[in-house]
């Protein structure tokens, strides 16, 4: 309309109509702004009972911001026309005010969520917008449970039982995978009682001990069936374990056993050792292919799927295993301190003097703890010499505490070698683009502490 050349004959309403616009933009465009903070805040601040707890000053204050707020929609409800509305001097003065105390109350949350965060560092690995709503809910772990995927890899939810009734504090009693299909039952209820925080932290701790628990009783079946010696035996014990983590585990264990086994023969001044210890290392290789045999004859019998996965993640875990023990057999391995065996990632069962032993993995110099984090019944990745190099790379830096960066062209496997080791040896893995790294790096400089 200004660039019209009747402007003269209007120009008294079209200023008029360009003042009354501009007004009506930026109130609009403030009370938007507003709107999406408070009605982003309101879940907390009034129906979470835990941030009211921690952030009391700043909940009083959001209840004063909410009446403001709602006031304000109740004058615009009445007023009806946008330009009346907007009209009014003292509306843009209640917004910019509203606006300055819901940021004060938005940089407290960031506070909040950042302690939150120090106290549960897998909350790092969310969203903020997930993170409130964990935090909003934390008072009803039945609506925190979905969000389990978020931070624990291949858990997909809790089972929850009300023992004191509803609207009480639930107990876990197992967990089911999101990575195939399995359900582990707990050796003992967890109560899910307390800060949300605290309540998750008990449930990494129940999972692990349930791994264990699992592991020491399949550790034992797996001696008492003697399935070291019978192929069919064993695979009877691979469909009955609850845990198919915990098979694999055993299985690394005891084929250990069985290739240093050989190596141990008892020192005869008549014979000539080594030639005893080639033989025996020759019949522990053929044993391993019978075990491996025993497996694939059993993949022929009608197995339901999540059955049929923890098969096959044997066979491709034994498949390896009889390779390592057939250079073992061509190089005329006969110590177990030979290089070609040293360099293979190896689990020992380490008695624990306080309770029954836990389970650590081997290889070179490197000692690494298995950490029992829950890895699902998905499928592992076939292990190559390559990958066998990899390996040793990759935990001698983490033994000497420092970065490993594998290097070469896209799509060679440098990330699912990555993962496939951290499965390994049971540890969390998450993988992130590099622009999400330096967002977390810069936005929050605390996980580089945990």
């Amino acid at each position: 309309m200004f660039a019209s050349r009747f402007l003269s004959t209007f120009e008294t309403q079209v200023v008029g109509w360009q003042k009354t616009l501009a007004n009506i933009s930026e109130t609009t465009n403030l009370l938007g702004e507003v709107l999406r903070t408070w009605d982003f805040l309101e879940n907390l601040f009034i129906h979470s009972e835990e941030v009211k707890k921690e952030l009391p000053d700043e909940s009083e204050r959001f209840l004063e911001i909410d009446d403001d707020v709602k006031q304000l929609l109740r004058r615009g409800f009445e007023a009806r026309f946008a330009k009346v509305f907007c009209a009014d001097p003292s509306i843009y003065q209640v917004l910019e005010k509203t606006q300055t105390q819901l940021s004060m109350c938005e940089k407290a949350l960031n506070e909040f969520m950042d302690g939150k965060r120090q106290a549960f560092p897998r909350f790092y690995f969310m969203s903020s917008a997930n993170l409130l709503d964990v935090l909003s809910n934390g008072n009803n772990p039945a609506r925190v449970v979905p969000q389990f995927p978020k931070f624990f890899n291949a858990i997909e939810k809790y089972d929850l039982e009300y023992p004191d009734g509803p609207g009480t504090r639930p107990v876990a009693t197992g967990m089911h995978a999101c990575i195939g299909k399995e359900f582990v039952p707990f050796p003992e209820p967890l109560p899910l009682n307390g800060k949300v925080e605290v309540y998750l932290e008990r449930c990494i701790e129940a999972f692990r001990g349930a791994l264990k628990h699992f592991a020491i009783r399949d550790l034992r079946s797996y001696a008492e069936h003697e399935c070291e010696a019978d192929g069919v035996a064993r695979g009877k014990w691979l469909l009955e374990v609850k845990a198919a983590q915990g098979a694999l585990l055993v299985q690394l264990i005891t084929w250990v056993q069985l290739v240093e086994g050989a190596f141990q023969v008892p020192p005869d001044p008549d014979d000539d050792d080594a030639e005893e210890v080639e033989m025996k290392v020759t019949e522990a290789w053929k044993r391993q292919q019978e075990l491996l045999l025993d497996l694939i004859r059993l993949t022929q019998t009608d197995l339901t799927k999540p059955d049929r996965q923890k098969v096959m993640c044997a066979i491709t875990l034994d498949a390896h295993n009889r390779d390592v023990q057939e250079r073992l057999v061509k190089d005329k391995v006969t110590s177990a301190d030979a290089f070609q065996w040293q360099s293979m990632l190896k689990c020992y069962w380490v008695p624990d003097p306080p309770g029954e032993g836990t389970a650590q993995m081997q290889i070179c110099d490197a000692r690494i703890w298995y950490a029992y984090e829950y890895l699902g019944n998905g499928p592992r990745l076939v292990v190559t010499p390559l990958t066998d190099r990899i390996y040793v790379t990759a935990t001698q830096a983490l033994h000497l505490n420092m970065g490993c960066a594998p290097a070469g062209p896209a799509g060679t496997g440098k990330t699912e070698s990555t993962k496939d080791l951290a499965n390994a040896l049971a540890r969390a893995c998450y993988v992130w683009s590099s622009d999400r790294i330096l967002q977390i790096a810069f936005e929050s400089p605390g996980i580089s502490s945990q």
